[in-house]
């Protein structure tokens, strides 16, 4: 009788708890064991929709849970949370996990290592002040809203322009705190390009959020009680009654590097394209991992739900014996702040002209609905090709309720690695309520196929 064999999963999140379950769905429990290490008290959780928790548009935090811990128990996978993997011996196959003030070594055959990300948090003075919070986990998001639903702040500051400095900014002001976000760079969103960016700014300070952009947070300043009062930035003081830091994060690959497992440039694990790592019968997935962008060729590390779970569906194929991959990235995201959408993929143009194109760029006004049907809004769509083979290498898209979403028509052409002319040759769809006769994504595509 064949021995059962072992997979360890380190981390309970989308990557690790997909890998799991699409192992246990290719080997049944006689076969394979699959134990997974969370550290928090939750697993299985839409990080994306924290946001519009604490916004109070989403009542029930059990709602952004896809699958809790019990449920992945009955389906054959032993989730132990409250355990934290501190070592891996990749030559023992072995990992040591803290519970209870414990520590012990549990062997695997298979590991999978679903570590995450680990939010930036700069040590500035003040910054233990009660009332500044991440949003990284479930936890957090817990934190922030029992906080918010105990006495909305009058002044709330988000420190960062990204996209979860937009999506918190976006939640207390319907929360009816006055806003501001303090942004180091010359605009929010730098993965977009400035003139795009430009437009985010306005949309900002349309719904009546303070923004100040090229501003260096210098400390925050506690009050008598130690909570935070005010941000200190720049020359100016900012008053808070509370502060959320949105300031990135970056690949939580500690664990990995410490185990001697290779970690690349961007502070990412290196797998191969079927998730692999540099140690033998272990896998990565999800936001520790280094990912390849598909138009430059360059590694990156992203932090999306959407590469967590694909990574670790590939990871949970390959490491039961099947064939799949996971064939890199174009950055693709949407975002919102209040009736404002914004969406980007592939290259920026100057991504595109470091990476070695004659970058050409187009950007066209039109409307998501025939200009005459009710609910029409403006939008505009950005187009970035090569002038040289007229390959579409990057698409960004700003407007009202109806935008963001024709994103995916760009991403699609550039991931197939379609011209411009292509994409505005396609057989898009119509009707009144749903766009133009041409849509924008495919004017954008025409006029820059035309340079």
């Amino acid at each position: 009788m064949t021995p059962r064999e072992r997979l360890v999963v380190v981390g309970g999140d989308a990557g690790g708890m997909t890998a799991a379950a699409m192992a246990r769905r290719r080997r049944p429990e006689d076969e394979l064991e699959i134990v997974a290490f969370e550290r928090t008290p939750h697993t299985s959780y839409s990080a994306c929709g924290i946001p519009y928790y604490v916004a109070g548009l989403v009542d029930d935090a059990d709602d952004l849970v896809a699958r809790s811990p019990s449920e992945h128990r009955a389906r054959g996978i032993d989730v132990r949370v409250g355990h934290d993997v501190v070592a891996i011996d990749s030559q023992r196959r072995t990992v040591d996990v803290v519970a209870d003030g414990r520590t012990r070594t549990e062997p695997y055959d298979l590991l999978l290592v679903a570590t995450g990300a680990v939010p930036v948090r700069p040590q500035l003075p003040g910054i233990e002040a009660t009332g500044i919070h991440g949003l990284q986990t479930l936890d957090d998001g817990l934190a922030l809203r029992r906080e918010v639903d105990a006495g909305p702040p009058e002044h709330a500051v988000v420190v960062g322009g990204g996209y979860i400095g937009l999506e918190v900014a976006e939640a207390l002001v319907m929360r009816g705190a006055h806003v501001t976000v303090v942004e180091a760079a010359e605009q929010p969103m730098t993965t977009l390009d400035a003139d795009i960016g430009a437009r985010v700014a306005d949309a900002m300070r349309a719904v009546g959020i303070d923004v100040r952009l090229g501003v260096h947070v210098d400390g925050f300043e506690p009050g008598p009680d130690g909570r935070v009062r005010a941000v200190v930035a720049a020359d100016s003081t900012i008053p808070a009654d509370v502060v959320v830091l949105g300031l990135g994060v970056r690949p939580a690959s500690a664990l990995a590097r410490e185990a001697g497992i290779d970690v690349g440039v961007t502070g990412g694990i290196v797998t191969d394209p079927t998730m692999r790592t540099s140690a033998d019968g272990v896998w990565a997935a999800g936001d520790c991992v280094e990912v390849r962008h598909r138009v430059s060729g360059e590694p990156m590390a992203i932090a999306l739900g959407t590469y967590a779970n694909r990574q670790g569906r590939v990871a949970g194929v390959t490491m039961t014996g099947g064939s799949a991959t996971f064939d890199g990235v174009l950055g693709t995201a949407v975002s919102k702040i209040c009736s404002y959408e914004v969406a980007r993929t592939g290259l920026r143009e100057v991504d595109a002209r470091r990476a070695g194109f004659d970058a050409v760029t187009a950007t066209i006004e039109s409307t998501t609905r025939a200009s005459y049907f009710p609910g029409s809004q403006p939008i505009t769509v950005k187009a970035i090709a090569d002038r040289r083979t007229g390959r579409l290498l990057g698409g960004q898209i700003f407007g009202r309720e109806g935008a963001a979403k024709r994103i995916d028509v760009m991403a699609v052409a550039i991931w197939s690695e379609m011209t411009a002319e292509e994409l505005a040759s396609s057989d898009l769809s119509y009707a009144p309520p749903f766009g133009p006769v041409w849509d924008p994504v495919a004017v954008a595509a025409r006029k820059v196929a035309d340079l």
